[in-house]
């Protein structure tokens, strides 16, 4: 299958979505594809998993967030940026400075993901998003009735803004973890999954630090879970 790669913009905010070339069937779900921090819209993860959707029957689409990709630099962002980096460097705790980072980015990405999907008229979609994605995937999440299903993971419920949002999706959700993830406490990640107000929740602990690979079998999975809670029956 060829897939297009479409470019574009909703309201200055750069974005791009990805379909088959010869789709003439009915319009299909969308995945909203939230990527990591000091990634892009066009990372190397990214593009696998949205060709995969693609190929498994989705639309994808990805949006750079604040301070990333094709985005101008953003002095309040890049300074906290900045002092994550020196900590990680210095091996000190990241957990409560990454919680205030993404509680701030999220205000800024909760309505331009929204502005994006009323653009391309959305309305069964499904959420994946890690690390950063999962950090603006919560909030996002949590405030878009749109979203029917989520796969979110490698975050925590450092701040008590985490937890409330992640108590207001009931939406079905996957959680991955990375079972020796240095940046996120395993009970932090844990205390996030306890939090989600969702009825049907699955956790999928896997070996590996934080900016390891994720297993493929997890995006098998995901493809799965989407096809189970979007497509038609």
């Amino acid at each position: 299958m060829h897939i297009h790669e479409e470019f574009f913009t909703v309201g200055g905010v750069p974005a791009v979505r990805w379909t088959p070339d010869d789709d003439t069937t009915a319009p299909r779900p969308l995945i909203l594809l939230g990527h990591g921090g000091g990634q892009h819209k066009t990372a190397p993860g990214i593009l696998h998993r949205a060709h995969r959707f693609v190929t498994s029957g989705f639309t994808a689409v990805c949006v750079d967030v604040p301070n990333h990709g094709d985005r101008p630099t953003d002095d309040r962002y890049q300074h906290i940026a900045t002092e994550i980096q020196a900590r990680v460097d210095s091996g000190d705790e990241l957990a409560p400075l990454l919680a205030e980072f993404q509680a701030l980015v999220a205000e800024q990405t909760v309505p331009e993901w929204q502005a994006v999907l009323d653009h391309l008229g959305s309305e069964a979609v499904g959420y994946w998003g890690v690390s950063l994605g999962c950090g603006l995937g919560v909030p996002f999440v949590a405030a878009e009735p749109r979203v029917r299903a989520a796969v979110l993971g490698l975050g925590g419920a450092a701040a008590p803004a985490s937890a409330a949002a992640a108590a207001q999706i009931t939406v079905p959700v996957e959680f991955l973890l990375q079972w020796d993830d240095e940046r996120v406490p395993r009970e932090q990640s844990l205390a996030l999954f306890d939090a989600f107000g969702s009825a049907e929740k699955t956790l999928h602990a896997n070996p590996g630090r934080h900016g390891d690979r994720l297993p493929e079998h997890e995006l098998d999975s995901a493809v799965r879970f989407f096809t189970r809670h979007l497509m038609p029956r």
